[in-house]
């Protein structure tokens, strides 16, 4: 459940691997959101249903390379088990990355290759955002990256707009209008017509993105365990 200052009523949003995310205004009563819950139950079953007959299960497996579409790179993963360390760190040489240390701890594993995500998405796509804010004339106070597991980036009252570093996975297209929609939100912290308008001058082809950015999840590696 995540509640939202945004959300003007509840909302329920199945993820291709079976999460499920229902959104809710802000003060609404726990009993209002079981019901809501409990009425929608089948539709949820049937989106789980429907979705598991696309992507079947897939065991999981450290992966040995890793493309990210969104900057157009791909690079080589080299696990060096070191006994004695404490956890596991990583470095990035090129178009390889290393991790070094308890590499037979999958769960470290993953939380390193998180980390290096985080970083070549701070490097990555910072820029880009900053050129986008200039462009658009909608400034913003900072960029935080993030990993959460359900939405793509948000922009906050204090002006912090926070980007999913599962975006480096999806088409640059659609990390492009993802900017551009929470620049927006500088302006219109809502998503209101005028909201609209706004991104549509600046993306005339935000509907057709938004639906492919929604449907985008299944992008996201299965070893990452979000979705």
């Amino acid at each position: 459940m995540r509640e939202s200052s945004r959300a003007k009523r509840l909302s329920i949003r199945v993820f291709p691997r079976g999460g499920v995310e229902v959104v809710v205004p802000r003060r609404t009563r726990p009993a209002e959101v079981q019901a809501f819950v409990a009425e929608h139950r089948d539709w949820i079953a049937r989106s789980r249903a429907a979705f598991a007959e696309e992507h079947v299960p897939e065991p999981f497996a450290l992966p040995d390379r890793i493309a990210l579409s969104a900057i157009g790179r791909e690079f080589r993963v080299h696990y060096r088990r070191a006994d004695r360390a404490g956890a596991v760190r990583f470095r990035r040489i090129a178009d390889r990355v290393v991790l070094t240390g308890r590499t037979e701890d999958d769960r470290a594993c993953v939380a390193a290759l998180k980390r290096w995500l985080a970083a070549v998405a701070k490097d990555e796509l910072a820029p880009w955002l900053r050129k986008l804010s200039a462009t658009t004339g909608n400034a913003y106070r900072s960029m935080h990256v993030r990993g959460q597991r359900t939405c793509w980036g948000s922009h906050s009252q204090s002006g912090t707009i926070s980007i999913n570093y599962c975006l480096l996975f999806v088409a640059p297209e659609l990390v492009r209008y993802l900017m551009i929609h929470e620049l927006c939100h500088a302006r219109h912290m809502n998503h209101s017509r005028r909201f609209w308008a706004l991104v549509a001058r600046h993306e005339p082809d935000y509907r057709r993105l938004d639906r492919a950015l929604s449907d985008a999840w299944k992008e996201v590696p299965a070893w990452l365990g979000f979705y």
